[in-house]
């Protein structure tokens, strides 16, 4: 045996490339040139050198299918929760209707899209929507302090179009190649189970496209009052297409009519005190007293190209589009009607999926939104099953006829009347399923550009723009919340964060910046001022939150084994 090799076939793990030999383990620590314990990997063992950025044509995309990196990444992700979904798993849901305008704004919609639902005045398309939270499991509080998401499936006549959003219309990212460490770090600590203020900034202070997201999710606007008085976004950019296939981009918006409402951190915890269903219960009463919430859809439609004018990229979805350069259109109103008859059949088995378009709808080069498209079904097909969409609350509301047979679950055979039941395959000259006809021109974008791991052109200092933008736009009450609950959660970071946060901050607004220094140098003076009400690191209570322990302890009363 050699000096370099134990009897296991293990080669000292010093960078040294041994070729490999001998049985090894599953616990292997030989490395590649190059690499130290501490080298990221893939399952494979292949060394990650960049672990920030998909691989795209061009810095601004598409992705493509050989991104083995990402898809084993996201793939992975999908699977992390048995049965609860991994995000979005505290939901609410009701049935209703789209009734469509016939216009974008003033002009013709079909300048626009071909899509059929949009096409006439007064069209009305059936519509299930799911609004739950993001991070928080599925008996979670709905007063906690989270984005929420707003799912519409419309059962149209060409097949199911999801529109698969958000309560606000700007992310913390704006590549999907990070969206598992994102969640990852919003959710609980893998060893203490609790979330952790130090984990999510150790992340966003080095991700500094977070900061428009943070200063939305950190003031009352990261707390809806409820479903109803909640806007909702598509918030990635997607393409609407005209029967010449001509694409332009295009984002979603929904505007409440019943206005917008949202929650200090106080008000939120008066009401946890009594109720952490309040959300759900509003919803349901409402649509049960016949109180029918309405929302209308607004899209704001750009040219599709690089836009060099502007100084952020329209497909990063980190960014808002201006108003005043790209107004909100109304398209339609949504109206909720109807509540489940079955929590579990409907708003639990409900599945979406930001790749389910109808003819007219289409892709943009987003990176997120293409990560999304893959992730969002393959989620499903694990949660629910290979055959989620024979579900009733899955299923489209018109003819489904294909070739895929079998699987886990299989509730019927998608077989066309008179078909042959011998041919699952297409083309065939034995009655088998053929292709339809072309509704309109294809939609066919150029790309001249290398196949590349690159961040978008435009970021840097555009990333502080629009969150001092925000800050300014927040009135003082928010502003206020915002500071208390982000020196709250700050507080349990380490110095080092929470200097880099402020650094950020003040990069976005002077103000801004100095206002958490000095909530943070406060907690600093004065440890139990912060409550950790959002996430914490302490392991043991301190301050308040200890005295509440003792407090529970001393109330509580002793009780006899049975």
């Amino acid at each position: 045996m050699s000096d370099n090799q134990s009897g296991n076939g293990h080669s000292p793990a010093d960078g040294t490339g041994t070729a490999v030999n001998g049985t090894g383990s599953s616990h292997d620590g030989r490395m590649a040139d190059g690499e130290n314990a501490q080298t990221l990997t893939t399952r494979q063992g292949h060394p990650i050198y960049d672990n920030q950025n998909t691989r795209t044509v061009g810095n601004r995309g598409p992705a493509t299918l050989e991104n083995y990196q990402f898809i084993e990444k996201i793939s992975h992700f999908d699977r992390e929760r048995i049965p609860e979904r991994v995000v979005h798993a505290r939901g609410a849901g009701a049935h209703g209707v789209f009734e469509a305008y016939g216009k974008v704004g003033d002009e013709a919609i079909e300048k626009y899209t071909r899509a059929k639902l949009f096409s006439q005045k007064g069209k009305e398309t059936p519509v299930f929507v799911r609004f739950s939270s993001v991070i928080h499991g599925g008996h979670s509080p709905e007063t906690l302090r989270d984005p929420r998401g707003f799912a519409v499936k419309f059962y149209t006549e060409d097949g199911n179009w999801d529109l698969v959003g958000n309560n606000l219309k700007v992310f913390f990212i704006r590549d999907a190649m990070k969206f598992p460490d994102m969640v990852h770090a919003l959710k609980p600590d893998p060893v203490t189970n609790r979330q952790d203020g130090g984990r999510i900034f150790d992340f966003m202070s080095n991700t500094p496209e977070s900061l428009h997201m943070l200063t939305f999710l950190f003031s009352p606007w990261g707390i809806p009052a409820n479903y109803r008085q909640m806007q909702g976004s598509g918030v990635n950019t997607y393409k609407w297409v005209n029967k010449d296939g001509v694409g332009v981009l295009v984002k979603y918006h929904w505007e409440p009519m019943q206005g917008i409402k949202n929650l200090t951190q106080p008000e939120a915890e008066a009401i946890q005190a009594k109720n952490f269903n309040h959300a759900t219960e509003d919803l349901y009463e409402a649509i049960e007293a016949g109180n029918f919430p309405q929302w209308e859809l607004r899209v704001q439609i750009m040219s599709d190209d690089e836009h060099p004018e502007l100084d952020f990229d329209p497909l990063d979805d980190t960014k808002l589009w201006p108003e005043d350069q790209f107004p909100h259109l109304p398209v339609g109103m949504m109206t909720l009607n109807r509540n489940p008859e079955n929590y579990f059949a409907e708003v639990e088995q409900v599945a979406f999926g930001t790749g389910v378009l109808v003819d007219g709808l289409d892709f943009s080069d987003d990176k997120m939104l293409q990560g999304r498209t893959f992730s969002y079904s393959d989620t499903q097909r694990y949660r629910v099953g290979p055959n989620y969409l024979q579900l009733p609350i899955n299923a489209p509301k018109k003819h489904v006829a294909t070739n895929q047979r079998d699987g886990q679950m299989t509730y019927h055979v998608d077989v066309a009347p008179k078909q042959n039941p011998h041919v699952n395959y297409e083309p065939s000259s034995l009655n088998g399923l053929t292709e339809s006809p072309r509704a309109g021109a294809d939609h066919e974008p150029t790309y001249q550009g290398r196949l590349v791991r690159q961040k978008i052109d435009r970021r840097g200092d555009i990333d502080f723009k629009q969150a001092g933008e925000r800050w300014n736009l927040h009135t003082d009450l928010e502003k206020e919340d915002l500071v208390n609950n982000l020196c709250d959660a700050l507080s349990a970071a380490t110095k080092e964060i929470q200097d880099r946060m402020v650094e950020l901050f003040s990069k976005c607004d002077a103000e801004y910046g100095r206002r958490v220094r000095e909530g943070l140098d406060r907690i600093a003076h004065n440890p139990s001022a912060a409550t950790s009400r959002y996430m914490g690191r302490r392991l043991r209570p301190a301050g308040k939150e200890a005295e509440a322990v003792r407090q529970a302890e001393e109330i509580a009363h002793d009780a006899k084994p049975y």
